[in-house]
C-alpha cells in the first residue's frame, strides 16, 4: 500500500501524541520534499514535529511533476506542501493521500485521488481497535493543533465513532 501525506496529518497527530497511528494503520508513509522541509512551526511543539524526519517508516521522495505543482499553486492557490503531495501521490499511483485542507482535498479528489484526513485516520484507528475513543483526540487537535472543524462534522464523526447517537 502506498500512502502519501501532506504536512497536516503528520504535524497534527505529532502535536497530540498520536503519530504512531499512521505507522500502525499504513506501515510506510511517503512525503514530498516540501513536506519534509515544512513541518516546523517553532515554539513548544517544535520537538514533536522535528522528530518526524527521524522516523524509519517515513520516506521522503521528490515530486517531479513541476507543471502540476506550479498549476496547483498558481491557479488553485495550494501551498507548496499540498501541491507536491498531490503531485507525488499521482506520480506514485498512491492508494491514499492524507490531507486535511479543504482546497487541497477538493483538488486531490478532482484529480482522482483517494483521500483521507486526520478524522478519517482516527475513525480507522478506532475501527481497528488502535484507540478506544476518538473524542479526546479530536478535542486535542482543535485545542492544541488549531484544527478547524464545523460543529456538524464534529457531530458526524462522533456518531460514526459510536460515541454519540443520531
Amino acid at each position: 500500500m502506498i500512502v502519501v501525506s501532506d504536512t497536516s496529518a503528520l504535524s497534527g497527530l505529532a502535536i497530540v501524541g498520536k503519530l504512531s497511528l499512521l505507522q500502525a494503520l499504513y506501515g510506510q508513509i511517503v512525503i514530498p520534499e516540501a513536506v519534509a522541509c515544512g513541518p516546523r512551526r517553532g515554539g513548544q511543539d517544535e520537538p514533536k514535529i522535528s522528530q518526524l524526519l527521524t522516523l524509519s517508516w517515513l520516506e521522503i521522495q521528490p515530486s517531479t511533476n513541476y507543471r502540476l505543482i506550479d498549476e496547483l499553486q498558481a491557479v488553485h492557490k495550494l501551498d507548496k506542501g499540498e501541491s507536491e503531495a498531490i503531485a507525488l501521490a499521482l506520480g506514485l499511483d498512491a492508494d491514499a493521500l492524507l490531507i486535511d485542507e479543504r482546497l487541497g482535498r477538493c483538488e486531490a479528489s478532482r484529480l482522482g485521488l483517494s483521500i483521507t484526513g486526520m478524522l478519517g485516520i482516527l475513525l480507522a484507528a478506532k475501527k481497528q481497535g488502535l484507540v478506544g475513543v476518538v473524542r479526546p483526540t479530536v478535542d486535542a487537535l482543535i485545542r492544541k493543533a488549531g484544527f478547524r472543524i464545523s460543529s456538524q462534522l464534529y457531530r458526524e464523526v462522533m456518531v460514526a465513532s459510536g460515541e454519540e447517537t443520531e
